[in-house]
């Protein structure tokens, strides 16, 4: 199962991703140097904005992803298979040794290095950890054991990829449609598939049994009872999708207060996960990554480094998280609450398209200088 089903990577992530062209790695025993070359391009099909509707069919208006790169370079969407196949295999050429099947049970700092437990019995040991591990991290509660954990976001998700059926909307256009009872998202591939997904409301969160029990024709005959009164293909590309990518849950990671402690630290969603809504969740990773990459490098010892990557991440990321919450909100009024939104987006719109004045702007104007030297407290 391809949990997600795609990911849209805006400007900042692919300006993040292109980091990996400038970044040379010891490959064999001989110390010979390998320059990254992961080209992007090679997967998924642009997406520079997106088209909002109403469920009766009325547009709202038009948002871009972001403004486009120096180069021209826009958002692009990605099945989230091919993205980890991809930077899974450019690790594996350069040397990145990839284990399976582990789960971290437990780790503890001597102060020189790290000792890592694992639920098989296995143990290594390192000069630092860094727990990538995700909404549920284990390393987030090593840690700190009163750190927060995830919030809840009120929907589900189904999504899928429809074969034969030709919507109306040039290839790389996301639409977003406000039904009445749940939003629902398209883009056509160039090459005539296109990818959906569905946000349902659940005001109550499902435990993960009971989402795992929910089998296929349950969730068509929902989606078909949460569209068949709103205008759009929705109901066409749901018939047309012959396996659904089904039942996953939105959630967020708000604020946790410790990100590290002696040799330990944890970035992407173990520390601040956005929901899916605003489209951030893999450029944050992906710049914390290259950000922490940096202090490690700039730094003369692992505490100012860690100390470093926190001061220049957590303002910029907790904002992110907080405005991806708003965003989502609007996905989940009652039906007098629609109206005024469905005015007030398109007023908004359409002054966004007069003036050129996007107040999100500064999400997708992040740009992390590899050549420049890293900021370290003192």
């Amino acid at each position: 199962m391809q949990v997600g089903a795609f990911v849209t990577l805006a400007v900042n992530a692919l300006d993040a991703l292109r980091t990996l062209d400038f970044v040379t790695l010891a490959v064999n025993a001989l110390d010979a140097l390998r320059t990254l070359d992961f080209d992007i391009t090679r997967l998924g099909f642009e997406t520079p904005h997106i088209i909002l509707t109403s469920g009766s069919g009325r547009r709202i208006g038009r948002l871009p992803h972001g403004p486009a790169l120096p180069d021209g370079t826009v958002s692009r969407t990605v099945k989230r298979a091919d993205l980890y196949r991809a930077l899974r295999e450019q690790a594996a050429r350069c040397g990145v040794r990839i284990q399976y099947g582990k789960r971290l049970s437990d780790a503890r700092s001597t102060g020189e290095d790290v000792r890592a437990a694992f639920a098989d019995g296995t143990a290594v040991q390192g000069d630092l950890l860094i727990g990538a591990d995700g909404l549920r991290s284990r390393t987030r509660h090593i840690i700190d054991p009163a750190a927060p954990g995830e919030r809840y976001g009120g929907m589900v998700n189904v999504g899928g990829y429809a074969s034969g059926v030709r919507v109306d909307s040039e290839p790389g256009t996301m639409n977003g449609i406000f039904g009445r009872h749940a939003f629902f998202a398209y883009a056509a591939h160039p090459g005539g598939e296109v990818w959906w997904a569905a946000n349902l409301m659940r005001p109550a969160e499902p435990a993960r049994a009971d989402l795992a029990s929910i089998r296929a024709p349950q969730w068509r005959a929902e989606l078909v009872e949460a569209f068949r009164h709103d205008r759009g293909p929705a109901l066409a590309l749901i018939e047309a999708t012959d396996r659904l990518v089904t039942g996953w849950t939105a959630y967020d990671v708000p604020s946790v207060p410790n990100w590290h402690r002696d040799r330990l630290i944890i970035i992407g969603d173990a520390a601040h996960a956005a929901v899916p809504s605003i489209g951030q969740g893999a450029a944050m990773a992906l710049e914390d990554a290259v950000v922490l990459a940096k202090c490690l490098r700039d730094s003369p010892d692992i505490a100012r480094a860690f100390a470093a990557y926190e001061q220049l991440r957590r303002h910029r990321v907790e904002r992110i998280v907080a405005q991806g919450k708003r965003t989502d909100s609007w996905k989940t009024l009652g039906p007098i609450a629609r109206i005024p939104r469905n005015l007030i987006m398109s007023l908004a719109l359409k002054r966004l398209a007069r003036t050129g004045q996007d107040p999100t702007r500064w999400i997708y104007e992040h740009h992390i200088a590899w050549d420049e030297p890293t900021w370290l407290p003192r």
